[in-house]
């Protein structure tokens, strides 16, 4: 048995002799970046223990073995039951409430069919990525693997001598659609705000304290939603200004709390007079079936945390189960919030539901609460992209200048996601854009491609080596035709008619 490797010097960089062909090269300093590493106390405390009689490419079967992984320092490391309320943190957002009009463009058939596979498809890839990152553990000796390394390992482990030396790249890449996504997420968070808020306002005349009247009350025009993103991007500055993950822990309480409050009325609001279900098309037409996709795949776009989570674990050899048991529960409530909206309100269903809930005091301040929760969360999405992009330039400064560059540079980054809201104000367009250009290579893409080039050279069967290349392309095909068709649809006048808030879409 080989002896646990001790943790590396935190900030320096290490030189180890890549074993089994692997080329030798200057390995980062952990997954985060050195400026996180002065102003943190962090502790990592996985480590792995192989045996020699084991084979690595026996995937999560070695996974969940007991002498295949180990750890120091269980005492500090999450249970089971936070690492689970972590991982459906990590899915749900504002996706979630976008699904209903996803299942109107694909139908109220096909599209809890299609988002069965999506969740089957997508927590699958999630199983690769863990498989692949344990097994470059143990063939390192390292103690955690992120993505962005793990893809990197991937191709120094490739039969292609072209990949192994453009490996740098895969991280490189990875890191690359980590940053479009979360500032994608971001920059829908400014129009949800924006359009939940500008919808509270517009009908503050007209609400009431009954919530069971199904008339529609005709809002007070305001100003334009673009202008409340201006008004909510000072508050987003300041809040992006809190550098320390540990300081964001009671803003992350307060988001849940918020959101779970929300997610509560709203599904007992969905569940109470559903209109007859057989004037809904079973399968939508054709053309809106990308948008479909675009916006589910940003719903189940959560694999940049599996990683991270997994490592924080007491014991990782549960992890596996846990994967499973959250992605089902995700799974399960996307499928009933998709469906349950689309049948109460029809096709009058908008971005989010939010938008389509009763004008009275009630919904009106679920559509508040879900938005403070998503205020918050916005800092935890930009922390990502943060991390990845100001030790660039703090790196090029002295230490003098060092804080003025870093709060500048999140400024620049927080202005950014607010201009890019501005432009693409049509929240559905925004979340299908968002989902078909990144969330579907982090997804679907990288992770079947990273399980043959990390086993290939091992003995891969021919089935298995199928099934990746099918996933790939499956993403592949909806990162194209989703991006085309959303962006055809953003520069195509919008002719649509606009419902206000209605509590059914069968209101005579």
């Amino acid at each position: 048995m080989d002896s646990p490797t001790q943790e590396p010097t935190k900030g320096v960089e290490l030189k180890v002799m890549a074993p089994e062909g692997l080329n030798s090269a200057p390995i980062p300093p952990a997954t985060m970046s050195t400026q996180r590493l002065r102003n943190e106390d962090y502790n990592d405390y996985s480590s792995t223990e192989v045996s020699p009689t084991e084979t690595p490419s026996n995937g999560l079967d070695n996974f969940s073995n007991s002498s295949s992984y180990q750890r120091f320092g269980e005492v500090n490391g999450t249970t089971r039951l936070q690492t689970l309320i972590h991982l459906l943190k990590g899915n749900i957002g504002t996706g979630l409430l976008g699904l209903p009009l996803a299942v109107k463009n694909a139908g109220i058939l096909l599209g809890p069919l299609s988002l069965i596979v999506m969740g089957i498809v997508a927590t699958h890839c999630m199983g690769i990525l863990v498989k692949c990152a344990h097994h470059f553990c143990r063939r390192l000796h390292k103690p955690f693997l992120d993505y962005g390394d793990t893809v990197m390992y991937g191709l120094e482990a490739s039969p292609s001598s072209w990949l192994r030396t453009h490996s740098l790249w895969g991280r490189r890449i990875v890191s690359f659609f980590l940053v479009v996504t979360q500032l994608g997420f971001c920059s829908v968070y400014f129009v949800f705000m924006a359009d939940n808020f500008k919808q509270v306002v517009e009908a503050a005349n007209g609400t009431t304290n009954n919530c069971h009247n199904n008339e529609t009350v005709l809002p007070i025009p305001t100003m334009d939603s673009r202008l409340y993103m201006l008004t909510f991007l000072p508050f987003v500055v300041l809040l992006v200004f809190i550098r320390n993950l540990k300081a964001l822990t009671l803003i992350s309480v307060l988001a849940n709390i918020t959101m779970l409050a929300s997610l509560i009325m709203i599904y007992q609001h969905i569940v109470q007079g559903i209109p007859d279900p057989r004037n809904l098309p079973l399968a939508a037409n054709w053309k809106t079936y990308p948008l479909f996709f675009g916006t589910a795949i940003f719903a189940f776009e959560g694999i940049g945390v599996v990683l991270p989570l997994e490592n924080k674990m007491k014991d990782p050899r549960h992890f596996p189960g846990i994967l499973y048991l959250g992605m089902t529960i995700i799974t399960l409530l996307y499928i009933t919030l998709g469906s349950l909206g689309y049948l109460q309100y029809g096709a009058a269903i908008q971005g989010s539901i939010t938008l389509n809930l009763p004008n009275c005091w009630l919904y009106q301040s679920v559509k508040l609460l879900y938005s403070i929760g998503i205020f918050f969360t916005y800092s935890l999405q930009f922390y990502v992209p943060a991390e990845i992009i100001n030790p660039f330039f703090v790196s090029r400064v002295t230490e003098r200048w060092a804080l003025v560059v870093d709060l500048s540079v999140r400024i620049v980054m927080a202005s950014l996601t607010c201009a890019l809201a501005i432009l693409i104000p049509r929240l559905d367009l925004v979340i299908s854009l968002v989902g078909s250009v990144s969330s579907s290579a982090l997804a679907l893409i990288i992770p079947p491609l990273l399980d043959i080039t990390t086993y290939y050279s091992e003995g891969m069967s021919p089935i298995i080596i199928t099934k990746d290349i099918l996933i790939s392309l499956f993403g592949f095909v909806g990162f194209v035709v989703g991006t085309y068709q959303a962006i055809y649809e953003l520069i195509q006048p919008n002719v649509s008619p606009t419902f206000s808030n209605v509590t059914s879409a069968f209101v005579q």
